[in-house]
């Protein structure tokens, strides 16, 4: 996306530009160096997949007992568990709802039990054709293993329940106040959810009424400590309290994002709590990033030699051309909301430097001379964004950064503009292979990002690299 035009209509769709802007940046002072004290985290609740891998244990042999031969045979009941522990665990049936209830699972538990028991009776039956199992066998033996599984499950599941009433987890509510307060209120009064708020993160109070509202570092630091807050509930774009959010999470908390306004999210990962939609936020460094960088140091360095040549060519005609100034330097808005220098070619010269910085850009501007309109065309003017990435400040893939004027606007005016800074931002993302390219939907593009970094993975970068290479064949301009 090109900086330096003069035509300000975001996605296609004019706005007026009147109101402030508001920086993704967090404001300093409030939370920098803000550290949970050693020896006063807060109590973990037990991994909740260990017994439910004791019950499925207990269903296999369970299973196999009233049974003869080779069901009673150990290698048989061995198989038996792990093909049972296998599947379930792909199917994330070790990791309950929030509020678990056996019925939710009993569909999906009973399939693999069932998957599990053909497998094996069709592996004997291949092995040793004297003891294969009969119908009557394969039947009673997944009926019972289903049935004491889910007995099982259902006891661990009501215990869960009670102790989530009984010794609910604290929690602080983080985002605007009053919306923060109306999230608290609804939380409080469904107490079987097991999340109990007992304060208000926000910049300023909304009024007297509800829980007391914390607007600096050293309330929240009191609070945390003094209630053993176990719980975050995320009602704002989590890009906005970036550093906040890192040091609750260390501190051994878990973050939930809850959708307060709309039904439900999209895709894997969602919960409901208190009929909010929720889910589970990380923003602990993925251990895939390494090896993102290092495709990104790898790739960067290795085009930046073999296009040395072509850089250079592009800086002396542009600048035969065009003129002084080939290189066109501006502040984007990067990881955590970081700002940084982006680099390109200059292909347009604005006005002055806050038409730079605050108009929108269109791609093929009648002003441009033939070159320039070559350059975007081609998005060669994009190429010195390598020397971004080999020096860190951007990734090959991530989501493309923008101007602090436009982060500020569209983080008021589009939910999930502002978590798009989770991750490092790019030359190139899912958002643009999908076309969203130049004067597109910015809602679009959120949508594209956000679902970008839920899902990443090294094999998705390089695809989306891949694609980005064949769409340069043929190019439609930046």
């Amino acid at each position: 996306m090109t900086a330096e035009s003069t035509v300000p209509s975001p996605g296609g769709q004019p706005r007026e530009y009147g109101f402030s802007s508001v920086s993704v940046i967090p404001p300093r002072g409030g939370v920098d160096g803000f550290r949970f004290p050693a020896g006063r985290r807060p109590a973990t609740r037990r991994a909740a997949w260990l017994p439910l891998v004791a019950v499925d244990g207990v269903a296999a042999l369970a299973a196999g007992q009233p049974l003869g031969e080779p069901q009673r045979h150990p290698l048989f009941v061995v198989a038996l568990l792990l093909g049972v522990v296998g599947l379930n665990a792909r199917a994330s049936l070790y990791r309950p709802e929030p509020v678990p209830a056996v019925l939710d699972e009993l569909p999906a538990l009973c399939a693999r039990v069932a998957v599990t028991w053909c497998a094996l009776a069709a592996l004997v039956a291949a092995l040793s054709p004297a003891g294969a199992l009969s119908a009557r066998a394969l039947a009673v033996g997944c009926a019972l293993q289903s049935a004491v599984s889910c007995v099982g499950r259902g006891t661990v599941h009501w215990r869960r329940r009670r102790s989530l009433v009984l010794r609910p987890s604290t929690a602080l509510v983080i985002g605007p106040a009053e919306t923060a307060q109306r999230v608290a209120a609804a939380f409080l009064r469904h107490p079987r959810c097991g999340v109990r708020p007992v304060g208000i993160v926000a910049d300023q109070s909304a009024g007297n009424e509800g829980l007391p509202v914390l607007t600096t570092g050293e309330e929240v630091q009191r609070a945390l400590i003094q209630n053993s807050v176990r719980a975050v509930l995320v009602v704002e774009p989590s890009g906005e309290r970036g550093p906040l959010l890192r040091a609750l999470a260390e501190a051994g908390c878990a973050l939930w994002e809850v959708d307060a306004d709309s039904p439900s999210y999209d895709g894997d990962g969602h919960r409901t709590l208190a009929g909010f939609s929720c889910r589970r936020m990380s923003v602990a460094r993925r251990h895939g990033s390494a090896g993102k960088r290092i495709l990104d140091v790898s790739v960067s360095g290795t085009l930046l030699l073999l296009v040395s040549p072509l850089l250079l060519m592009c800086a002396v005609v542009l600048r035969l051309s065009d003129g002084p100034g080939v290189v066109f330097r501006q502040e984007r808005i990067g990881k955590h909301g970081r700002p940084f220098t982006l680099l390109k070619f200059r292909t347009h010269r604005p006005v002055d430097a806050h038409e730079a910085a605050t108009r929108w850009s269109v791609a093929n501007e009648r002003e441009m001379s033939r070159f320039c309109q070559f350059l975007r065309r081609t998005s060669l003017d994009e190429l010195l964004q390598l020397w971004n990435v080999f020096r860190g400040d951007m990734s090959l893939v991530g989501p493309r950064p923008e101007r602090p004027y436009f982060v500020g606007k569209f983080s008021q005016t589009y939910p999930g503009y502002a978590a798009r800074h989770r991750m490092q931002t790019g030359i190139t993302g899912l958002a643009q292979i999908h076309g969203l390219r130049g004067d597109t939907s910015i809602e679009d593009r959120c949508r594209f990002d956000n679902a970008y970094i839920d899902n990443w993975s090294l094999w998705q970068d390089i695809c989306i690299l891949l694609r980005t290479a064949a769409a340069l064949v043929r190019p439609t301009g930046s």
